[in-house]
């Protein structure tokens, strides 16, 4: 028998509480006008746990639940699934959860141990025309990109034996999708495998790394020239576990470490800069530059948030937070050290950019503007958005009534040859007071007048982690 949900963890409640029913609406009510320009599908994934676990509860350990917001000639679909992984069916027919959380594996049940399925809960990316849904530590679960069925495990032919990450990098102008594994040779080691796949979604190359640490690596920089490893001091100890202390945990003792390694090179030519002790979940871009430098735009925390110290105890006093720096690398140099650099002050989370700028140098960058690793959501709080002009330094902020937050922001281009920030920023909206969410579509160039079109659900979209936009235009 299904067991009720604790009530008393903050990630089980308000904003995160976990939606129990899929649904469909074929058209949602619309307050102002849809883009008649906005053509195709917003997908976003985050976690939803469909029973309750076994053990204290983790929000990184929810199942997937998928969301798609279908819009064409100025209507609006909607549709949301759980990722049917092998996990969610074995605990659908058995009608309980079987599965300890993040860092209680001992509470699962062995069935669900020899499994090993992904939770498929962190993003959801298309290439290769396949829609993937992807966390960290298994390999990718592909789904139908209409009825949000599931179609099994994705390995490149058979070719990626390992973990991939939840965040490939797509480059605009090779059409590649450049991404990682950590932990690739078993748990808790500090294997990094790096893979390109091609335009077709082809696996053309892979290279091992070895870190100088066991690391959540949780994302990574991708440029034109180069790939950057950050290994953070958010350490995995198997060692640990068996002892029953936590897996990860925050040792920052051992400082930060960035790989960096050319796309064309091989793991000898990978050159390691050491820098304080910090965590960064997202970056929201990376370029080289002439001189021989890369910049790396990083939304970085002081402390490793979600996660303790080696023995159990709260890594800091007060839920850490993130803020948006520049990191500079010079590769001319003799310096292993790299220099950073605040670009704003307000904690922020889930960067974004204009896509067809990845990799190269760029101008405007969007942010969710509040704490989203704070899981305490009063009627007194709010979650905007931002949007930063690098060129200037100027940002300008949207924030919502209060009791209400915005979901990550993501860009879409006007037209395909519109210039880098003209077009559209959306993002899902909780509100509070209602307990149920919107889809705000933005014009991206005026943050700042709020949302042009508005459509409305009746029920709510729990806080979630990643989306993407593929255009039908």
């Amino acid at each position: 028998m299904a067991q009720a949900f604790p009530t008393d963890d903050p990630f089980l409640c308000g904003y995160y509480a976990p939606l129990h029913a899929e649904s469909d609406a074929p058209n949602l009510p619309i307050t102002g006008e849809m883009p008649p320009g906005l053509r195709g599908t917003l997908y976003r994934n985050g976690p939803n746990p469909q029973f309750a676990p076994r053990g204290r509860y983790h929000w990184f350990s929810g199942d997937g639940m998928l969301h798609a917001f279908h819009i064409d000639n100025g209507r609006v679909a909607y549709r949301n699934r759980w990722v049917r992984t092998p996990k969610w069916s074995m605990e659908n027919e058995h009608g309980e959860g079987m599965t300890g959380s993040l860092g209680s594996r001992h509470l699962s049940d062995p069935r669900i141990l020899e499994l090993n399925s992904t939770v498929a809960n962190t993003n959801i990316v298309w290439h290769g025309d396949r829609l993937l849904a992807l966390e960290e530590v298994h390999a990718p679960f592909e789904v139908d990109p209409v009825s949000l069925e599931p179609r099994g495990y994705h390995d490149f032919a058979g070719k990626l034996s390992g973990p991939m990450t939840a965040h490939p990098k797509m480059d605009p102008v090779t059409g590649e999708m450049v991404f990682f594994g950590y932990a690739a040779r078993g748990p808790f080691t500090p294997d990094l495998m790096l893979h390109v796949v091609d335009r077709a979604g082809k696996l053309q190359s892979s290279m091992h790394i070895v870190a100088p640490f066991p690391s959540m690596v949780h994302d990574f920089v991708v440029t034109r020239t180069h790939v950057l490893f950050p290994i953070f001091p958010l350490t995995g100890s198997m060692e640990r576990v068996q002892s029953g202390r936590p897996g990860y945990a925050w040792e920052p003792d051992k400082g930060t470490h960035i790989g960096i390694v050319p796309r064309n090179g091989t793991a000898a030519d990978v050159r390691w800069f050491t820098g304080d002790p910090s965590y960064v979940f997202h970056p929201m871009n990376g370029f080289d530059t002439e001189d021989g430098k890369i910049v790396c735009d990083m939304m970085k925390y002081e402390v490793a948030p979600l996660f303790p110290l080696p023995d159990g105890r709260p890594s800091s006093e007060r839920p850490p937070t993130a803020r948006l720096v520049r990191w500079t690398f010079d590769l001319a140099g003799a310096s292993r050290t790299y220099r950073e650099q605040p670009l704003d002050d307000l904690p922020g989370e889930f960067p974004r950019l204009d896509e067809r700028f990845a990799m190269r140098p760029y101008r405007h960058g969007y942010y969710c503007a509040s704490a989203v690793t704070e899981a305490i959501k009063g009627h007194h709080s709010r979650g905007g958005l931002a949007h930063i002009d690098l060129s200037s330094g100027g940002i300008v902020r949207w924030q919502p009534p209060e009791g209400d937050h915005c979901g990550e922001p993501i860009f879409v281009p006007r037209h395909a040859d519109a210039e880098e920030g003209d077009g559209w920023l959306l993002s899902v909206i909780w509100r509070g007071a209602d307990n149920r969410s919107d889809l705000a579509v933005f014009n991206a160039t005026d943050l700042a007048a709020g949302p042009v079109a508005l459509a409305h659900l009746s029920h709510r979209v729990p806080a979630g982690f990643h989306g993407n936009w593929r255009s039908e235009a």
